[in-house]
């Protein structure tokens, strides 16, 4: 075995840890731990209540000399760390905004208004439900989707439903949010302060202007957002929008190539002479190379995922359950409203308001999705917890708000079941009407500036297949190495899929990488071009003039011929072509895939690659 081989202890250790980390950075694990907090407080309450009402009543302040705040530790919770998780919420819409669904405009007003009635007809029900009672005030709890939950019943069916439905179901709870978190401010906050307010909006107005004008505005902006959340605090507005506000406002874009140039540029420096200055300036270089929508969502993700949001469960999902508190809530309106509200209300609410926005558009407004993947959405969105659970404690008192609690519990399991259903009827169409009901026919953005064409570029499989794949790689990058062997595995499993390699040399960081796509080049010349292009993913670390000369006899080429076209770099305007091509799709890394047009963002594993061809080719089904 060579040096460069790992052992099979390494390459099994390897696994488990990236299995572990797919489980980890997903939806499905966060939902995981947050019914397993729920569960748990569920569980305190219900073996020792007065500990647990005692922990989380704790008083803790803050502050110095006459400016002091105070809160119980449930209220630090709600009001304060989970400012965070609406900051993350923001980052994802504002990225669906910049790169994903939601920049087809046509698309995005649909979903706001689909948005605005899926908050408005459960609370309707809700109202309806509880007309004559004491508890009508309450409708605010049934209006909310919560996130956290929606994205991870999504994940569990995610192999039954579009990529696409993500950004709708994302786009769709943040638009609850921020009118529940609204409707906290205006219907549930008590002894609203108006200098204060004017204060907050202030704030948050400089944080917008900072951010266009400023390029680190990190310290700033957290400064900012402090006093935006002071202020609404001492206005008497729930302060947790200020996260979803100062989210939405971070911009989301891919790495810009001259960005990343002299990111490499700098950390060259350092390698070359390691001082403090030029490691500052290296880390800072990396940083910009970055949007500052995903640096700051990998920052915070992990911490709000699997403390924050598990933690606001833990305190506020706690409630005594016995057979008489049970029968007691489910035949009360304050349950029924929830639970109707939501989990009926949301259905309604999604299908019916796109329903009614074609018929009267006369189909020029049509969902970017198919019926069964809106019928499956409206589903999913029933699940209230986060925001519902705010407004509960904010509103109710005694049995009322466990029995509104015990209502947003049941919208958990309700939305899970009727999801299942939903996708398992879909799952039984046939191939053509499943397609059509998980993705409709509106057309699909695409992101591949420059068409695939036949007599130009290098394509592997049948010309005429329903799926394209198209990666912009670099021969000595060891990560398209990784996924050479992916997309070999790919082709032989696909039959249907069409490959097409663009070189994207990063000479700024492979000193040798031009060369060796010029090389393939020159044997393209003599007909051997995805010969030479295994070979030398083979050979990732041996690429020199030399190098590439052998790997041309041992192919049988006219080696003279080769070094010819070598030594007057024949293939260099080729090559250039491909990076034109490539800075026009804003691919600056490799490998960046392109599925029919289509950017694949995320992991390039056999798996996800495979989901998203899959995706594909049902889409084709359609035409």
């Amino acid at each position: 075995m060579s040096g460069n081989e790992p052992s099979q202890t390494h390459v099994g250790q390897s696994t488990r840890t990236a299995r572990w980390r797919s489980f980890s950075q997903t939806e499905a694990g966060s939902a995981v731990l947050l019914l397993a907090s729920v569960a748990a407080a569920l569980l305190w309450a219900n073996l020792d209540l007065h500990s647990y009402e005692t922990v989380w009543s704790t008083s803790a302040t803050i502050g110095f000399s006459d400016h002091l705040l105070s809160l119980d530790l449930r209220e630090w919770i709600n009001a304060g760390l989970m400012s965070l998780f609406f900051f993350v919420v923001g980052l994802e819409a504002r990225r669906e905004f910049d790169l994903g669904e939601l920049r087809n405009r046509r698309w995005l007003l649909l979903v706001v208004a689909v948005g605005v009635v899926s908050t408005l007809v459960p609370a309707a029900i809700y109202v309806f439900i509880n007309a004559g009672h004491g508890t009508v005030h309450g409708w605010g709890t049934a209006m909310s989707t919560d996130s956290a939950f929606a994205l991870g019943i999504l994940a569990v069916f995610g192999s039954r439903l579009p990529a696409s439905l993500r950004a709708f179901m994302l786009s769709i709870s943040v638009i609850n949010d921020l009118l529940g978190l609204v409707v906290i401010g205006l219907f549930y906050s008590h002894d609203m302060h108006l200098p204060a307010l004017l204060v907050a909006i202030g704030a948050l107005a400089a944080i917008a202007v900072v951010r266009r004008m400023v390029t680190r505005s990190g310290g700033c902006t957290m400064v900012l957002s402090l006093v935006v959340w002071v202020a609404l605090h001492e206005a008497g507005v729930d302060p947790v929008v200020t996260g979803l506000a100062v989210g939405a406002l971070v911009l989301a874009y891919p790495a810009p190539r001259d960005e990343l140039e002299q990111a490499s540029r700098l950390f060259r420096l350092f390698r070359e002479q390691p001082t403090p200055q030029l490691h500052r300036s290296a880390v800072q270089g990396l940083a910009a190379a970055i949007s500052p929508n995903d640096r700051l969502e990998q920052s915070f993700l992990p911490w709000v995922s699997f403390g924050i949001v598990p933690l606001f469960a833990l305190a506020n999902a706690g409630i005594e359950l016995n057979s008489e508190g049970l029968a007691e809530a489910f035949s009360s309106p304050v349950t029924l409203g929830i639970l109707i509200g939501c989990l009926a209300g949301k259905v309604i609410a999604v299908v019916g308001s796109l329903a009614m926005a074609q018929l009267l558009s006369r189909g020029r407004l049509r969902p970017a999705i198919g019926w069964g993947s809106i019928t499956a959405g409206g589903t999913i969105a029933g699940a209230a917890f986060t925001v519902s659970l705010l407004i509960a404690s904010l509103t109710f008192t005694g049995s009322e708000f466990d029995q509104a609690r015990i209502g947003i519990l049941a919208t958990l399991a309700g939305a899970f079941v009727l999801s299942w259903a939903v996708t398992g009827a879909i799952a039984l169409l046939s191939p053509v009407r499943r397609a059509r009901a998980l993705l409709g026919e509106a057309g699909e953005l695409i992101d591949l500036a420059v068409g695939v064409d036949a007599r130009h570029d290098k394509i592997r499989g049948p010309r005429h297949a329903p799926v394209t794949l198209v990666e912009y790689g670099d021969f000595e990058c060891p990560y398209c190495g990784q996924a050479e062997a992916v997309v070999r595995e790919l082709l032989a499993n696909e039959s249907d899929v069409c490959y097409v390699w663009r070189h994207l040399p990063l000479t700024d960081v492979h000193p040798h990488a031009q060369l060796a796509a010029e090389a393939a080049e020159a044997a393209a010349q003599q007909g051997s071009f995805w010969e030479m292009h295994d070979l030398l993913f083979r050979h990732q670390t041996a690429l020199t003039g030399p190098d590439l000369l052998r790997y041309a006899d041992e192919l049988g080429l006219d080696v003279e011929r080769f070094g010819q076209d070598l030594d007057s770099h024949r293939g260099a305007r080729r090559v250039a072509e491909d990076v034109d091509s490539a800075d026009l799709s804003k691919a600056s890394g490799t490998p960046t895939f392109f599925i029919n047009g289509r950017r694949h963002y995320g992991a390039y594993d056999i798996r996800s690659l495979t989901q998203a061809v899959e995706h594909a080719r049902q889409r084709t089904l359609l035409r």
